[in-house]
């Protein structure tokens, strides 16, 4: 199904793959609205579409709104989301609204054909630079994810048991710590059991090395 507001383009989209074997046009809709609603229909008939090739912007429901309710409704139907927008914000919410992949406006015919076949057969497709574009999010979302998780690990040690982490890491025993601070040995031991224990360690090794790693001190 071509999902898409300008006849003009779906006129175009359909004349190149029209040439292409073993791809059929069942339908089109000039909006979100009207792709659901025909979308119903194909299901009571058993005709859905196995993909539908969905402009990303619409009038109304936007392509990522449609987007959002085929992939709940609709679980076979996978959506090849085409766009003019390179912007990594409305490629994330793409990706993030259930579209298996995702071709500029500005894309060959060949790759246009190749991402349709690619996502029928249960792949995911992306061009080139869209796929840059979501590895580079991915990343950040990870780093933010690590410095969160460092930050969680940092909140469960206190001052004297940082202050205790950071003679640990020094390589001071802990009777030069109970010295250092003025404490019974006994009581840096249980300082040091209890940082393992809170931070999942199984022994003092580990527990220098997360405090280096993670830049705990």
């Amino acid at each position: 199904m071509l999902v898409d507001d300008h006849s003009i383009v779906r006129d175009g989209i359909r004349l190149l793959l029209e040439q292409a074997d073993s791809l059929e046009i069942i339908d089109e809709a000039n909006d979100g609205e009207e792709a659901l609603d025909k979308l119903k229909a194909h299901q009571a008939d058993g005709t859905l579409p196995d993909l539908i090739l969905m402009d990303i912007s619409l009038p109304g429901m936007s392509g990522i709104q449609t987007t959002q309710v085929v992939s709940r409704l609709y679980k076979n139907v996978r959506v090849l989301m085409l766009s003019m927008h390179n912007n990594e914000d409305y490629i994330l919410r793409s990706v993030e609204a259930g579209a298996y992949g995702y071709i500029l406006k500005d894309s060959s015919s060949d790759e246009m054909i190749k991402a349709i076949r690619t996502i029928a057969s249960g792949e995911k497709y992306y061009s080139s630079p869209v796929a840059s574009i979501i590895l580079s999010g991915y990343m950040q979302q990870l780093k933010k994810g690590d410095k969160n998780n460092r930050s969680e690990r940092q909140s469960k040690l206190s001052n004297k048991e940082k202050e205790i982490l950071q003679f640990l890491v020094d390589g001071m025993s802990s009777r030069e710590i109970a010295e250092k601070l003025q404490l019974s040995v006994r009581t840096v031991d249980n300082h040091r059991a209890n940082m393992m224990r809170r931070l999942q360690v199984r022994n003092a090794a580990e527990l220098v090395r997360m405090a280096v790693e993670d830049k705990l001190i």
